[in-house]
């Protein structure tokens, strides 16, 4: 079986008892196995008793099944108020007969061993427990307070068997939990055996840093997911996450949202990012990320969406303070319940409660937009490998919810195009800030890496942040390079001092040309005027020369008629 989950099939139809906690009926595919026992062990402060509790609070509120909780080692006030943290009325259920707790003492003076030694009357007090309030659930915290006295192993063992045994004869859903031993899961090392599921919780420490995991070790008949998980104790209970077996089959938005920047969205086919998708801002110190991220916070919360923005550098009347500075006032949005802050140390908690707290908080705010600013401060939390599969899990939380993620990171100079963590693979979208040197100033530049699913621009720009908020303007590219800052408006200067002065010139000749064109019209018009006369003149002339020559012809005629020439 592989570590991810997968969804069960037809077959797999073994009757299951909901838990009713958050996570847990996902990682074993419906909940725990109905009417049989399932052993829950850990060591200490790992969480067994109050796991046990809330599945046996949680049925009696949510699904109608009353429950019995025997403790040997607390008594019912006392688990009345260790429970009260988690918002639970234990003694409310009591009252109602939905819940019996019954505190068991076991001294082991008391006990004494002989061949016939069983466990009869604890049978019998937990079957008239179980009848009062008509139990469909059990919890035994802890066995190993039970058989404390113990000391034949095959008494030990057999006894065991036959409370395993008689709970399930009981038709009850039953939790026992159990000390985890030194060289097997559990203290006697037969628990997990005769157990249908079993379940360990592990409290462990790592650079001073606690974290709170949970792993199903079987269940027999049905598919689980095998992987650690995990879980956080807080004030409503416990949750666990189990994404790290979700799998890549998510659904994809051809909708797009603006980014808060409008020279931004024009570089990414003028739509902004892709709903949904995840977005990886980077750059060195102080080249705007958080600008960037402020931007979006603001663009999403003016489109009356949510915004969730996990601050793990600044404080939130930090960052509201700075962002007023550059024309982006949050504090009306927050105020209207659209923008929520949570800013928290990355070493305050492990990065696997880091998860379960974003992961709880996304579930409960509901936003449309996350912001994580900036990842690299949890490597202080954890390894890069870690922080890898803690994004990578987040990510893929985030995308099966549809909620478009900007995450912000710092990189090194002679690293812009690399991340710590190494998620930048991952990312739909890669934004990149950097300073550009020149002329003894730095001025900021941006370009994307990459966008995937769309035509985007491929141009460095200069990132300007001002008074009036974020701008991005066109570089100055030519022979000597990319120029910004002072040097791209010197330059500017130059080139416009350039283009006058050729204008001017295209003026000057364009006004020569104008003057020969007119003196030669003028001459054209005094070669017509000459032209036209010496034409009159001519023709007059013809006209003269046609009427002498009409003139001696008539001559010529009379003057034989008159000397009688011949008739023809």
């Amino acid at each position: 079986m592989s570590n991810g989950l997968k969804a069960p099939s037809a077959n797999d139809v073994f009757p299951k008892c909901p838990s009713g906690i958050r996570g847990l009926d996902e990682v074993t595919f419906g909940g725990l196995p109905k009417g049989r026992p399932t052993l829950i062990a850990g060591g200490p402060g790992s969480g067994k008793t109050l796991m046990s509790m809330e599945f046996l609070i949680r049925g009696s509120t949510n699904y109608g099944e009353p429950g019995v909780f025997m403790d040997f080692e607390e008594t019912a006030e006392e688990l009345a108020q260790n429970v009260a943290s988690l918002g639970f009325d234990l003694n409310a259920l009591v009252a109602k007969k939905k819940v019996l707790v019954d505190f068991v003492r076991v001294e082991r003076s008391e006990i004494e061993e002989t061949g016939e030694y069983d466990l009869e009357g604890l049978f019998v007090r937990l079957n008239h427990a179980i009848d009062t309030v008509g139990a469909k659930r059990v919890v035994l915290d802890t066995i190993e307070s039970l058989f404390a006295g113990f000391g034949n192993e095959a008494i030990l063992r057999a006894e065991l068997r036959r409370l395993f045994r008689w709970l399930k004869d009981k038709g009850v859903t039953a939790i026992i939990t159990a000390e985890r031993g030194e060289s097997s899961l559990t203290r006697y090392g037969l628990e997990e055996y005769v157990s249908d599921c079993v379940i360990l919780l592990d409290h462990r420490v790592q650079n001073q840093i606690s974290t709170r995991r949970l792993r199903v070790v079987k269940y027999r008949g049905s598919l689980h997911g095998t992987n650690e998980y995990p879980f956080l104790i807080d004030e409503k209970g416990i949750s666990i996450l189990p994404i790290t077996s979700l799998t890549l089959d998510y659904e994809t938005s051809t909708k797009r949202v603006s980014s808060g920047i409008q020279r931004l969205d024009a570089m990414l086919e003028g739509k902004g990012f892709y709903c949904g998708s995840t977005v990886l801002v980077s750059g060195t110190a102080g080249t705007g990320k958080t600008s960037i991220a402020a931007s979006f916070a603001n663009a999403t919360c003016q489109k009356d969406q949510r915004c969730l923005y996990f601050a793990f550098e600044e404080a939130p009347n930090q960052i509201i303070r700075n962002m007023k500075s550059i024309g982006i006032d949050l504090e009306p949005q927050l105020k209207k319940g659209l923008l929520k802050f949570q800013a928290i140390r990355p070493t305050f908690y492990g990065l696997e409660t880091h998860l379960v707290q974003m992961q709880k908080l996304i579930d409960e705010f509901k936003p449309a937009a996350v912001i994580v600013d900036p990842i690299t401060n949890l490597i202080n939390a954890g390894d890069e490998s870690e922080v890898k599969s803690m994004l990578i899990r987040i990510i893929d939380y985030l995308k099966t919810k549809q909620i478009t993620a900007l995450f912000t990171n710092l990189t090194h100079i002679d690293s812009l195009e690399s991340t710590e963590s190494e998620v930048s693979s991952i990312m739909d979208t890669w934004i990149l800030l950097r300073d550009i040197e020149l002329g003894g100033e730095r001025n900021r530049g941006i370009y994307i890496l990459k966008s995937r699913g769309m035509a985007h621009s491929n141009q460095i720009r200069e990132f300007l942040i001002t008074s009036k908020g974020v701008d991005i303007i066109d570089v100055y590219t030519g022979p000597a390079g990319v120029l910004t800052g002072s040097a791209r408006l010197t330059q500017e200067n130059k080139d416009k001092a350039e283009e006058d002065s050729r204008k001017e010139e295209i003026t000057k000749l364009q006004r020569n040309l104008e003057t020969k064109r007119k003196l030669m019209e003028a001459q054209i018009s005094a070669l017509q005027a000459e032209f036209a006369a010496n034409e009159e003149e001519i023709k007059q002339l013809i006209a003269k020369e046609k009427q002498r020559q009409n003139t001696a012809a008539e001559n010529r005629k009379e003057m034989g008629r008159i000397r009688k020439e011949d008739s023809s």
